[in-house]
């Protein structure tokens, strides 16, 4: 294992995690609401950036076979790595110059910022197999996860810093600090990222194809997988019970700060409550690891679910800073437990000779689901004119889910997996696990 190959790949998810700390969850949806959606009314503010996420996450579920074939297939994942993190870092410097009811052009550079950093992460996580051992590659994900938490907890502190003193900076006001924040997004990103297109090269595994067959190959796959899913009863039913959960977790990330501008919640305290989430998380995810161990992993999951749950019925009546700051510490609590039991789980469920193609294809199906709670959250805003009730429809997601993983049986499906009736395929899907938007 080449150290210096094996850093820069780490160092990469601390260069990346700048946008997902700044730009998803923390400052651009704040600056969304106070700037670039100012003209509209404050509960179509907050649906707007609910349909901004859906067409996100719309593109990247067709997009996400075809780039996992390629992946798989070109070799040359370096330089995509490369196009698509540059495609993101534009498109976060760019957003210095969005002015005043210019929502519409936020949003398509949020979704271009956001096709490049999920579209270079399909490449990165691949490049994961080029620089560690099968040995070494649990523990390796493990600290490029932890470097980004503190790289993207760094620099939201710091634009945080900015924001409240613009004056320390030399800076005029706290709308200037917020797009010098954006443009912190693209250095960072940049800067950081140099070390893995230095010192990691591409092994062309064959000729060029052409991107048809990307897409012809990709879908191909998808859908031979599904087939042979269908085939674990078990295994069917906690898929569809995560589609559910995990999409009412990724949308409370996403929607959490713009929904806390609607009631009239600070800017700075919305950035330092999630700087909570950032930081609590650590240090909890680790401890919901032995909780899994005593309780068993069914039951922790279903607990941290329980707490999502009591999440949004207090947001739902959530008014002052410090409601939103006891959620955010509660979202850390419970975040990182939940994504690590639920992909535990999901691991056992599995055959283990294709655990890289299922897991390929988790990444594409949530990418598919995980629109409808944005799409959910903006509709019941939009109608009901306030924002207040589209979280509170984030309770069906959660109950839902948990409602169905209640009949899931672990030692069955364990069981099932480890008959491995199904015959082996070629993988031509993203064989990593799904990230979250909050690192």
């Amino acid at each position: 294992m080449n150290k210096k190959q094996t850093r820069a790949w780490i160092m990469y998810d601390w260069a990346n995690s700048a946008f997902a700390t700044t730009m998803i969850a923390a400052v651009l949806p704040i600056f969304y609401s106070d700037v670039a959606a100012k003209t509209l009314e404050p509960h179509l503010r907050t649906a707007y950036w609910g349909y901004t996420q859906f067409a996100a996450m719309l593109i990247l579920a067709f997009l996400s076979p075809i780039l996992g074939a390629a992946a798989d297939l070109s070799g040359r994942r370096v330089r995509s790595v490369r196009l698509f993190c540059y495609i993101g870092v534009c498109a976060s410097a760019l957003f210095y110059f969005v002015g005043e009811g210019d929502w519409l052009l936020t949003s398509l550079l949020f979704v271009a910022g956001t096709i490049g950093f999920s579209g270079a992460n399909t490449f990165y996580d691949a490049l994961l197999g080029d620089v560690a051992e099968p040995g070494k590659r649990d523990m390796v994900s493990a600290r490029g996860y932890a470097s980004g938490y503190l790289g993207g907890g760094i620099l939201l502190a710091i634009n945080l810093a900015m924001i409240m003193k613009p004056a320390w900076f030399g800076l005029p006001d706290t709308v200037m600090a917020i797009r010098i924040s954006f443009v912190s997004v693209a250095v960072w990103w940049f800067v950081f990222s140099l070390p893995l297109f230095r010192h990691l090269k591409d092994r062309p595994t064959g000729p060029k194809v052409s991107p048809a067959k990307y897409v012809q190959m990709g879908t191909a796959q998808t859908l031979k997988t599904l087939k042979q899913i269908l085939g674990y009863r078990e295994l069917l039913k906690y898929m569809v019970a995560f589609w559910f959960f995990n999409d009412g977790i990724s949308t409370i990330i996403t929607m959490a700060t713009i929904y806390g501008k609607e009631i009239g919640i600070g800017t700075s305290h919305l950035i330092t409550a999630l700087l909570i989430t950032q930081f609590v998380g650590i240090p909890f995810t680790l401890l919901f690891g032995k909780i899994a161990e005593r309780l068993g992993s069914k039951t922790s999951l279903q607990l941290s679910l329980g707490v999502y749950v009591l999440i949004v019925l207090l947001g739902y009546f959530m008014q002052e800073a410090w409601q939103f700051y006891l959620l955010a510490a509660m979202v850390g609590l419970v975040q990182g437990g939940s994504q690590s039991i639920a992909r535990s789980i999901y691991s056992r469920l599995i055959p283990p000779a294709q655990s890289a193609e299922y897991f390929g294809f988790l990444s594409v199906s949530s990418k598919f689901t995980s629109m409808l709670g944005p799409l959910v959250f903006g509709l019941v805003s939009q109608v009901s004119g306030t924002g207040r009730w589209g979280i509170f429809a984030l309770l069906v997601f959660f109950v839902i889910g948990m409602l169905i993983l209640r009949s899931v049986d672990l030692r069955k499906g364990e069981q099932e997996a480890l008959a491995d009736r199904v015959p082996r395929q070629p993988r031509f899907t993203d064989s990593s696990p799904p990230r979250s938007a909050m690192k």
